[in-house]
């Protein structure tokens, strides 16, 4: 097969309506009972950390980061990504994370700054990228989920076990001011 010529870009305004199709496609009407979806709900995401991907001028995939607390810990929380279903295992969902993660990491000398990107989502596909299993019974979310699909990416010299207490909405700590 032939490599995709796959672009990847700051999500805009204009991209909205497209990734809200895609994520209704990859999601279902499920998504909105999923306790990630508690988080980010009325949470707006950071565009200037969440990614696009698009193949010609066709959106293929898409990841945000929504800023969460996790105890007093300033973080982001990732998701959804998705990717087309005809265009997935092509590394287009990595490419985004991988992306996603840069520019968190580039942010995260600005005071207030996230410390730790928290996903709800699978370690062999996520671990390869960085993240690591929360211990058990460290974090408690709004929600149900299974401990050992919790999953943290630590900046900022964060240890693991400083990732402890409540997963909560951060409305403090959105995009800063340009």
């Amino acid at each position: 097969m032939t490599e995709l010529s796959i672009t990847l870009l700051p999500e805009n305004p204009d991209d909205d309506a497209a990734i809200e199709r895609l994520v209704a496609r990859t999601f279902g009407p499920g998504r909105f009972a999923r306790t990630a979806y508690r988080l980010r709900e009325n949470n707006p995401h950071r565009r200037d950390l969440s990614f696009t991907a698009y193949i010609g001028t066709m959106l293929v995939g898409s990841v945000r980061l929504t800023p969460i607390l996790v105890g007093e810990v300033p973080g982001l929380l990732l998701g959804p990504l998705t990717v087309e279903p005809p265009f997935r295992s092509h590394g287009i969902g990595r490419r985004l994370v991988d992306r996603a993660l840069d520019a968190a990491r580039a942010d995260a000398g600005r005071a207030g700054a996230a410390r730790l990107v928290l996903l709800v989502g699978d370690e062999p596909y996520y671990g390869r990228m960085g993240f690591q299993r929360v211990p058990g019974g460290h974090v408690s979310l709004p929600g149900p989920v299974d401990p050992q699909r919790v999953l943290a990416f630590l900046m900022d010299g964060l240890a693991l076990d400083e990732v402890r207490g409540a997963v909560r909405k951060d409305f403090s700590h959105h995009a800063p001011a340009a």
